[in-house]
């Protein structure tokens, strides 16, 4: 494989996940994969979460623009009330 990085995944076992969980959790957000074992089996893989998956909050993205042909909604009113007299 050249020109490819071949990255090994580290491996700690559950009672050390759980002593050790948020310098292992700031492992993870560098970019680091965990293979958490129990009695020697592979129970979990911890991994940081790309901007894919993570997306941006509802809040902070664009606004839904709808758009329809014709005349907007206030002028439409605003014709209405011409039409039915009303000020």
């Amino acid at each position: 494989m050249y020109g490819m990085e071949v990255r090994t995944m580290k491996t700690v076992n559950l009672t050390e996940f759980r002593s050790h969980a948020s310098g292992i959790l700031t492992e993870v957000e560098h970019g680091e994969t965990i293979l958490v074992m129990r009695h020697g089996r592979p129970i979990a893989a911890v991994s940081p979460l790309t901007d894919e998956k993570a997306g941006k909050p509802s809040w902070k993205k664009p606004a839904l623009r709808l758009s329809a042909k014709g005349s907007g909604l206030s002028s439409a009113i605003l014709d209405e009330r011409k039409y039915e007299g009303i000020s």
